[in-house]
């Protein structure tokens, strides 16, 4: 989230796509709620009507899977009627940067597509650079190759009536919320979009949310209050996890990892100088890469030895979800640690994940409870155990009430959580079984020299003694010291690059600036203005509650909305103040270099509406999912043409003759991730015992189904039983003149637990998207029929 759980409650208008936060952030709404009451406006876009929708002031269906032709139809709503922020995008954007005549775009493809490569040139979209290697600009906005007419261009194809009939979306309702969330871009208004999974799970993912930010751009709500670019996690500390690299082409900070394809990444002062920009905030990036080695390998990191960089492994392949498991699946890896996730009832394709763990040598799994992955060899499971070979090793695992560290929820909240209760029988937690696997492991290679043994005995790992490691010696090795005295690093600001310092994620680096003083255990419920609670936990970076603050005020430093006031530049002091932290140097003065820079973290200080840096274009473009119930009407090009494709069993590819009904999947309250937890409660369990697929009135009838009646859902990787939920909450859509149905189905259950019932992730396609490889749960094709047609 750029902004705040708190922050919300200053919209005027919330704009809710691919998310039901009434349902699965319920907590969250409460902040909605007080935006209603404050005379803010909500907005839900989602092809079901959900309980998000009937808190909401407009609710418009769309078909999953159109996110794009959605937003970029308001794009050239709000270009079209002058509705977006002309200050704001000229001084704070890419608008201006005039673009080398290299790119074109033309019928679904922008310039540079290499066919057999599935993949750009991305060198023909570059910007203008002058003699110093600026951008060339063009205040005025006017000229031809200028970001803000190719934009202009790109999304004049978007009007009203071709959105319409790609989205399904009703013309008056579409309209509805274009002329509400559009809006904001009034001087002093803000609006805020809120996204989940429903956004990412697309194989045009990534792009769906450069629409969104496009958008935010626009209209000037990046960096100001009841603003922003709001993602909802599904848990209380996803954002924590990804803050420390998660994310298979990232080492914690978002730094990303070397791979040996890259041969500057050869050695480290290849590898920095790859990866750092001459200007912008990342400039500092070699500072935060030595700090993080210095972390890992201590007094093993040196300048003589690339400070240990060579230790770090330099793979050379896509290692997202799907991959790892074709790997599997293949026999090209042969055992895995699967901590607190269940691929056979949370991953693509289920049938064949299941069958890529049967071919594995090993298999570790680390959970509260015997999960599906866990017992995938088993008669229950549909196996013959004495014909898998895989050995399955069940480490018990215990919750977050029995042990105690941080989270860092979707504010960017990190927040220190103490023990509440022992842990049960012989469970550990997550950071003493690490602990073990690493003190073990460097044991058994202490006495060993080579290649395979040189890493892990080059590990520092110095977290006290003992099974449990003392937390409060991993808290300062992640906030980073002085190494030569050990004093505490007082922010990101003070490491250094010649080995001098180390911090174990940079992002972190002043939540814990000297001794005692652990800001993730604040507790102070005093509102230090505009409900940002400064002294409540600790944000990062460096406490900013909202992101890109600068962008709040004009380019003199008045804020645009001066009763919403979060950071201002006071003349008499020759400083900026306010009630947030100022998200850059608060010492520049009107008329210094980067004044009017906001946007820090990108290199030429400004909001990217254009970004040649992503594999499928630098404006987002509609395509179809992978499977479709119509053409594309934007261009020939019926699917993302940089997605990796998988041959084959192991993702057969369903289409619109057999499979004519869209499908996705979606979250219920009572009901969490992959069931793991929640199918195990009694209570729960009760609440909803059984799979259930939701299902229009008119589909129903058409199909011959009752509610309550035993259903076959089906697509192109197999088949699953469920019970027929029919509603009022799925409408037919009306697509390019014809009539599409959709449904819905919870994506929770498995063959363990209280509650029981066939996996709907069985049905979803092993395809991910061009960036991240996320795979693309929210939009596949299906048929429907009654089980009693056997």
């Amino acid at each position: 989230m750029t902004n705040s759980w708190n922050d919300v409650q200053y919209t005027d208008c919330a704009l809710i796509m691919g998310a039901n936060p009434a349902e699965n952030h319920p907590i969250s709404f409460r902040w909605l709620t007080k935006a209603k009451e404050n005379g803010g406006k909500i907005v839900s876009v989602d092809p079901r009507y959900t309980r998000t929708s009937s808190m909401s002031d407009i609710y418009a269906p769309l078909r999953s899977g159109t996110d794009i032709a959605f937003i970029g139809g308001m794009i050239k709503y709000a270009l079209e009627n002058n509705l977006y922020h002309k200050e704001y995008v000229a001084k704070y954007t890419n608008a201006s940067f005039i673009v080398k005549e290299s790119y074109k775009f033309e019928d679904g493809l922008f310039s540079g597509y290499i066919a057999d490569k599935r993949s750009y040139d991305k060198t023909q979209w570059a910007v203008e650079k002058d003699a110093e290697g600026n951008p060339v600009k063009d205040a005025t906005l006017e000229h031809p190759r200028s970001v803000f007419q190719l934009m202009k261009k790109h999304y004049s194809r978007y009007d009203v009536d071709t959105v319409v009939k790609v989205t399904g979306t009703p013309k008056e309702d579409l309209l509805k919320v274009y002329e509400a969330f559009c809006a904001t871009g009034e001087v002093g208004k803000a609006g805020t979009i809120l996204y989940a999974m429903g956004t990412t799970q697309h194989t045009v993912g990534t792009q769906n949310v450069r629409a969104f930010a496009i958008i935010q751009l626009l209209l000037g709500n990046i960096g100001v209050p009841g603003g922003g670019l709001n993602a909802m996690r599904g848990e209380s500390n996803v954002q924590g996890s990804t803050d420390f690299g998660l994310l298979y082409g990232n080492l914690t900070g978002y730094l990303n990892a070397p791979s040996s394809k890259v041969p500057e990444n050869a050695t480290l002062a290849g590898h920095l100088e790859k990866e750092t920009p001459k200007t912008g905030y990342w400039s500092n990036k070699p500072k935060f890469i030595v700090s993080l080695l210095k972390a890992w390998y201590g007094p093993n990191a040196h300048a003589e030895n690339e400070f240990g960089y060579q230790y770090l492994p330099k793979g050379n392949k896509n290692y997202s979800h799907i991959n790892l498991f074709k790997a599997m699946y293949d026999g090209t890896i042969e055992g895995a640690f699967l901590f607190g996730t269940n691929p056979v009832v949370g991953g693509p394709n289920v049938g064949k994940e299941k069958e890529a763990l049967g071919s594995l040598k090993w298999l570790v799994a680390i959970d509260l409870w015997e999960t599906e992955s866990a017992a995938f060899w088993q008669e229950e499971a549909g196996n013959d155990p004495s014909k898998v070979n895989t050995e399955v090793f069940l480490l018990p695992a215990c919750s977050s009430y029995e042990k105690e560290g941080s989270v860092s929820n979707s504010s960017r909240w990190m927040q220190y959580r103490w023990q509440a209760i022992k842990p049960l029988g012989e469970s550990k937690a997550d950071l003493e079984i690490v602990n073990e696997f690493a003190t073990r492991i460097k044991a058994l290679y202490k006495n060993e020299s080579g290649p395979a043994a040189a890493p892990i005995n080059a590990l520092y790992w110095k977290f006290g003694e003992g099974h449990h490691p003392d937390i409060d010696l991993v808290c300062k090795e992640i906030n980073g010291y002085d190494v030569n005295t050990g004093k505490l690093i007082a922010g990101f600001g003070n490491l250094k690059d010649d080995g001098s310092t180390c911090s174990g994620n940079w992002i972190y680096c002043g939540f814990y600036p000297e001794e005692g003083k652990n800001r993730a255990k604040n507790r102070d419920k005093k509102d230090t203005g505009m409900s940002l609670y400064l002294n409540w936990s600790y944000a990062w970076p460096m406490n900013r509650r909202i992101l890109y603050n600068r962008a709040s005020c004009d380019p003199s430093g008045v804020p645009y909305n001066k009763e919403k006031a979060v950071v201002w530049y006071d003349a008499v002091q020759g400083k900026w103040t306010g009630v947030d932290v100022p998200d850059f140097v608060a010492t520049r003065k009107p008329g210094d270099a980067g004044f009017e820079d906001p946007f820090i973290m990108m290199n030429d200080g400004v909001g990217g509406l254009y970004a040649p840096t992503l594999n499928d274009g630098p404006f987002p473009e509609h395509y179809e999912p992978f499977e479709s119930p119509t053409k594309n009407l934007f261009s020939t090009q019926e699917i993302n043409p940089t997605i990796q494709l998988f041959d084959g069993e192991f993702n057969k590819r369903g289409f619109k003759a057999d499979f004519p009904i869209v499908a996705t999947t979606y979250r219920v309250s009572e009901h969490w991730q992959s069931g793991t937890m929640t199918r195990n409660q009694a209570w729960l369990s009760e609440l909803v015992p059984h799979m259930y697929i939701e299902m229009s009135e008119e589909l129903a009838k058409e199909k011959g189904i009752k509610n309550k009646d035993e259903v076959i859902v089906s697509s192109a990787r197999g088949e699953v039983k469920a019970y027929a939920m029919v509603t009022k909450r799925f409408k037919p859509h009306k697509i390019d003149g014809k009539v599409v149905h959709q449904i819905g189905m919870p994506w929770h259950f498995g063959y363990k637990g209280i509650a029981t019932g066939e996996t709907a992730n069985r049905l979803t396609p092993h395809i991910g998207d061009a960036n991240t490889t996320i795979p693309e749960y929210k939009a596949f094709l299906c048929d429907v029929r009654s089980s009693n047609l056997l």
